[in-house]
């Protein structure tokens, strides 16, 4: 038998999920009208706003179903309550550049990452490379701009 992968993520990304679930569910019935008014204009072959309609019912049942799946595999993580020196999911993460330039990251699961607001994932080319790490190590990753040099300056869990 298969083991289900558990889904790291902090509670403000489950909630996050919980919230898109609630509303795509609230979305089915309008979705239904739209489908059930499109049959009424006769000749479904030629009828485009019947095709749109019921592809807009498949990508929002595939959609729930995706979210569903996420949140049974969901394994809520408190950064509040770890502790120590390595980097784990949920540490923040203050890394130094080439050029000493401090920048701050907090290691989150795939659905929370957004690294424009300093959020990657754990699974990203800089998030697996942080993982373990303590403080003064150093880090090299790969990404498509090129190879990257860090050292980590301080691991915090807030």
């Amino acid at each position: 038998m298969a083991t289900v992968e558990k889904m790291p993520m902090l509670q403000e990304g489950y909630d996050t999920l919980v919230a898109d679930l609630k509303r795509l569910k609230a979305e089915r019935p309008q979705i239904v009208d739209a489908i059930e008014e499109a049959r009424a204009h006769g000749d479904l072959s030629e009828n485009a706003e019947y095709h749109a309609a019921k592809e807009q019912q498949g990508q929002n049942e595939a959609t729930i179903s995706d979210i569903e799946d996420k949140l049974s595999r969901a394994q809520i993580i408190d950064p509040l309550e770890l502790s120590g020196d390595k980097v784990v999911f949920g540490a923040t993460v203050t890394l130094l550049d080439d050029d000493d330039k401090p920048v701050k990251y907090q290691i989150v699961g795939q659905t929370e990452a957004n690294a424009k607001t300093g959020r990657i994932s754990y699974n990203s080319p800089l998030g697996r490379a942080l993982i373990g790490r303590r403080v003064d190590d150093e880090v090299e990753v790969s990404v498509p701009a090129g190879d990257r040099y860090y050292v980590v300056s301080k691991v915090e869990f807030i």
